[in-house]
């Protein structure tokens, strides 16, 4: 059974973290660099000594050419930021795609702006409670219950929650590279 508490998820997050960049040769110092995550914050990370927020990890995976996934390594695993929280619900390789499956939840009246992924990485969101605004910035839609979109998250996007917030389930596909190899599925 998969150890769940913060502490040993920051610990294996950290771990893949570490991993995946010596793997791409990159020195501690260039990946900070490359994500805009200052050094030390890294290594806290790195050590699992530092829960990271979403907006971290995912300034983390664009340097490191991986999707969400890779880094939280497992099924359970989750992340937040800005009133935004996703939780991993699975992760696999679909031929020359990677596909995410997240729960979403979006705190009343959060907005969070999402950097750009990887070319032709798309997302989807099924809003199952409330009612958010999510999509590729000047370009968002307004979504509730039952209700879904999908957008180009190749560039930047962003995800607000309604005046009572909103859950949904979030799917992202990700054409697979080399470095997105790593996750294991």
């Amino acid at each position: 059974m998969t150890d769940t508490t913060a502490e040993a998820l920051a610990g294996r997050v950290g771990e893949r973290v570490r991993a995946l960049r010596a793997a791409r040769n990159l020195s501690l110092s260039a990946l900070a660099e490359a994500s805009g995550v200052g050094k030390g914050s890294l290594s806290e990370l790195e050590n699992g000594t530092r829960n990271p927020t979403l907006a971290t990890l995912y300034s983390i995976a664009g340097p490191l050419g991986v999707p969400l996934a890779a880094l939280l390594a497992d099924a359970g695993a989750g992340a937040d930021s800005d009133g935004v929280a996703v939780t991993l619900l699975e992760a696999r390789r679909e031929g020359a795609v990677v596909r995410e499956v997240y729960a979403l939840q979006l705190a009343p009246g959060a907005h969070r702006v999402s950097p750009p992924h990887g070319p032709g990485v798309v997302e989807h969101l099924l809003v199952t409670a409330g009612e958010a605004r999510v999509g590729a910035a000047d370009a968002e839609r307004t979504l509730a219950v039952g209700h879904c979109h999908a957008w180009a998250s190749d560039v930047e996007h962003t995800y607000a929650g309604g005046p009572a917030g909103a859950s949904g389930v979030l799917t992202i596909t990700t054409p697979e590279s080399e470095p997105a190899r790593t996750l294991g599925r």
